[in-house]
């Protein structure tokens, strides 16, 4: 989903930067995210950390557990959980393609970034994603190692 520079609402929030190299992503879904009041103000404010969450089907309905909203500071009343679950918005197709993945393929499901999109509506790209194993980290860190030599080769002798 490229957005471009001019759109003012599009704002990262959190990403997950261990993801990509904890995990094999075979296919990302985008869903929303059911939020309280404060919540979304502090989304707004940052400090927010995914990088220890995961989502889970349970009873027919996507869950994301364990995610980081800091307390928002103005909030008096009506202040929110900062490690609740918090119920995500997919399809009914999608929902049953990630019970499948995860319940008969061995599947995990990992967030990958949070971000508001074009509306400022606060919105979670999942991964579906099998769990790299340690000679598979070792080979993704060389050859980003020898990418990055290569680059400085070229930049040297260019």
């Amino acid at each position: 989903m490229a957005q471009t520079k001019s759109d003012p609402n599009y704002k990262v929030i959190a990403e997950n930067r261990r993801a990509r190299f904890d995990y094999a992503i075979e296919d990302d879904v985008e869903c929303g995210v059911v939020l309280e009041g404060s919540e979304v103000k502090a989304l707004r404010e940052g400090g927010t950390n995914i990088a220890e969450s995961y989502a889970a089907v349970e009873d027919g309905e996507l869950w994301l557990v364990n995610s980081y909203i800091p307390p928002y500071s103005q909030a008096k009343m009506f202040k929110h959980v900062e490690r609740r679950r918090r119920k995500l918005l997919v399809s009914r197709k999608q929902l049953s393609d990630m019970w499948n993945a995860t319940q008969r393929k061995g599947m995990t499901l990992v967030p990958i970034v949070m971000y508001f999109n074009h509306k400022g509506r606060a919105k979670l790209k999942i991964g579906i994603a099998k769990g790299k194993k340690a000679h598979d980290k070792r080979e993704a860190e060389a050859k980003r190692d020898w990418s990055r030599q290569k680059s400085r080769l070229m930049k040297d002798h260019g």
